[in-house]
């Protein structure tokens, strides 16, 4: 095509590789995400998490909460989503969740925000072209109440894998 757009484009590099993380680094992700009730009733049906606690008002009522509860596994995917943009966005495998930790119960209606901090930075010794990253990420609710918190890591290219770290 003559006028093809895409052709005129310029390709906006995005991620962040090895070297652009270091210890004791913050981000605090943009955007957040309110977690309505159809997201947490839909969630739960598509995964099968068929507690009543995440779409049975009633119950959920004579069982001391407030309103149904937002399956926590859709809370923790919402943080870990939020968190993608500036840790893991540019891709390589993901290593793992560890020490995933639930601290309250979250409600429709919630606003949750995410922080990570990275924790470790450290040369791969299976794949010398890249790196392990690792990160404390956490979700916060609109008053600023922590509601989840896990560490994770990713395996991270490298900017120029033949230069050898000093």
């Amino acid at each position: 095509m003559a006028n093809d757009p895409r052709e005129r484009a310029t390709l906006w590099p995005k991620g962040r590789l090895f070297e652009d993380f270091h210890v004791g680094q913050t981000f605090d992700h943009h955007w957040g995400r309110t977690i309505f009730e159809a997201d947490t009733v839909l969630f739960s049906t598509l995964t099968l998490s068929f507690n009543p606690l995440y779409f049975n008002r009633a119950y959920a009522k004579a069982h001391g909460h407030p309103d149904i509860v937002v399956n926590p596994q859709l809370v923790f995917n919402v943080v870990l989503g939020l968190s993608v943009e500036d840790c893991s966005e540019i891709g390589g495998p993901f290593l793992g969740v560890f020490e995933l930790t639930y601290d309250r119960s979250v409600y429709p209606g919630s606003t949750i925000v995410a922080r990570t901090t990275t924790t470790e930075t450290r040369r791969s010794d299976s794949r010398p072209g890249s790196g392990i990253v690792s990160w404390l990420t956490e979700g916060f609710d609109e008053a600023g109440k922590r509601v989840v918190g896990f560490r994770r890591s990713n395996l991270v290219r490298l900017r120029n894998p033949k230069v050898e770290a000093a």
